[in-house]
């Protein structure tokens, strides 16, 4: 029996139109709603926005003079469709990006441009910089996630970004930012020391990486008192463990000088470095190949996590997962530099798998952030001038906003096999929660691509009569939205009805379900 935990109901006896037969034996269920876990916390649903390709300029950025419809420059299509996300927050400059980022160019009336030495040798205007940022997350209702520059930076320039950002108008830098056009201070919720540091943020070995980040940590002051600021450092790099040792050891010691609050991962869906596997086109065996490098997302949480447990084991220390997601080959035609990839019902699934075992380690793991948020890798968002199209990722975001700090409902079932050219992964993924309505959500994962899947879930705990939700399949595997054809992986309203205390359901096959219970 596998223990799961999700955000979404499952509680009503409910059969999809679209499946005129349903599986061959339902897989039996068991929601017990009287033992509530943690809470999942909504930053586990963060986004990424760094300066790569067209993922901030035209994604997010077209100019204030743009015949496309904006606010001070800032795109109003796509600020409502990620207020829709209730987006939990933002991290940026990057990223790579960050760690050669000088804000000082990104500020004030003139701007100084700089070649993006790490993304395609394009020219940086810095025209979207500080300001443009934290009006963009204001617009769309986040919370600003700060990376600040360890790399080639210094802790006083850090420290006077962050003093620019945070302090009052008594300040020289709040000065500074009032005389930009913006008196009030603005709030950083979080705050990188840095991005991966073992690799383009300086390639430091863990102990080196120590010493700067205690720096940063005592010397980067956050100067609003209306916002608490949580400060993440770098962490591993997908499996190895140098650096979660390094940083919790130095933690479990620390003085009163420094702090810090969380500690990232970054690990990518790749079928293989340098990410080959295409986006579109493919087969049933890169499916596979795939969907069973990211269920690996499952060992690395709990590798990690037993470290930072043996160091940290009231938990105070989040684990950070804020650069995850898949990392195809890039669309022929494009910039390699660029990162362009479409996005697939593949990617829905799949997104799915790592929103489920993050919430099942949602006592450890309470930041996560899909890399990235429009036109760069597994994007929300895809933009072409004034064109704009959600993905498949995207829908399966909007059905989990249910679950934003919801409480984890445990939820127990056998997920059964699916194999295919040699490669057996679980059949069958699904998380339950209980949201603070108190309304129970389940989430169910169909990864078999070629059969349907039938549910019978009893649900204990629960008075409930019937549920109703949403679905997402698509005519095959590969399918993706384009401009010309922008719904066709899109999501359909579902319903059921719920009998002697248990729901019946039969999902698509390579579907993503998510159903409340009323």
């Amino acid at each position: 029996m596998r223990l799961l935990t999700s955000v979404a109901a499952i509680a009503a006896a409910f059969i999809l139109p679209a499946i005129a037969e349903a599986a061959d034996t339902p897989v039996q269920m068991t929601l017990d709603a009287s033992k509530p876990g943690p809470v999942i916390d909504r930053h586990i649903f963060g986004q990424f926005a760094e300066h790569l390709g067209s993922g901030i300029y035209g994604g997010i950025w077209v100019g204030k003079d743009s015949t496309i419809p904006n606010t001070r420059g800032i795109r109003n299509d796509v600020v409502a469709a990620l207020k829709a996300l209730k987006v939990p927050d933002v991290r940026w400059p990057g990223g790579c990006f960050a760690d050669e980022y000088n804000w000082r160019r990104g500020v004030g009336p003139e701007r100084k441009a700089a070649v993006n030495t790490n993304w395609g040798g394009v020219v940086e205007p810095n025209t979207f910089g500080t300001d443009e940022f934290m009006d963009f997350a204001q617009q769309i209702g986040t919370e600003a996630y700060v990376s600040v520059n360890v790399g080639s930076g210094t802790p006083q320039e850090a420290a006077e970004w962050v003093e620019y950002m945070t302090s009052s108008t008594d300040d020289a830098m709040g000065q500074e930012r009032a005389r930009n056009g913006h008196p009030e201070q603005y709030k950083v919720a979080i705050l990188g020391l840095g991005n991966e540091s073992w690799d383009c943020g300086g390639a430091m070995t863990p102990d080196f990486y120590v010493s700067e980040m205690k720096r940063y940590a005592r010397f980067v002051h956050n100067y609003n008192p209306a916002q608490p600021m949580k400060r993440v450092a770098v962490g591993p790099n997908v499996a190895d463990t140098s650096y979660t040792e390094a940083v919790m050891k130095a933690w479990q010691g620390h003085s009163w000088a420094w702090d810090i609050e969380g500690l990232s991962l970054h690990s990518y869906s790749t079928g293989g470095w340098p990410p080959h596997l295409p986006a579109t086109g493919f087969d049933e065996k890169d499916y596979a190949i795939l969907l069973n490098e990211t269920l690996g997302m499952e060992k690395l949480v709990a590798t990690h996590s037993a470290i930072m447990d043996k160091y940290d084991p009231e938990k105070k220390v989040a684990l950070v997962v804020d650069e995850w997601g898949a990392w195809l080959q890039a669309t022929p035609g494009t910039h390699e530099g660029f990162l362009v990839q479409q996005n697939s019902q593949r990617d829905a699934v799949l997104a799915a798998l790592n929103i489920n075992i993050f919430a099942r380690h949602a006592d450890r793991v309470r930041m996560a952030n899909i890399a990235q948020m429009i036109n760069v890798l597994q994007a929300m968002i895809l933009t072409d001038k004034d064109k704009m199209l959600l993905t498949p990722t995207y829908h399966v975001f909007h059905m989990y906003v249910p679950f934003q700090d919801a409480t984890f409902v445990p939820l127990a079932f056998d997920a059964g096999q699916y194999t295919t050219n040699g490669i057996t992964l679980p059949r069958v993924d699904a998380v339950a929660a209980k949201d603070k309505a108190g309304k129970v959500w389940i989430a169910i994962t169909n990864v078999d691509p070629k059969s349907p899947v039938t549910f019978s879930v009893a649900i204990n705990g629960v008075k409930a009569t019937k549920a109703s939700g949403q679905t997402l399949s698509a005519p095959k595997i590969d399918s993706v939205n384009t401009f010309e054809q922008p719904n066709t992986v899109a999501p359909k309203a579902v319903s059921a009805k719920i009998a002697n205390g248990k729901l019946s359901i039969t999902v698509a096959p390579a579907s993503v379900t998510v159903i409340g219970l009323e």
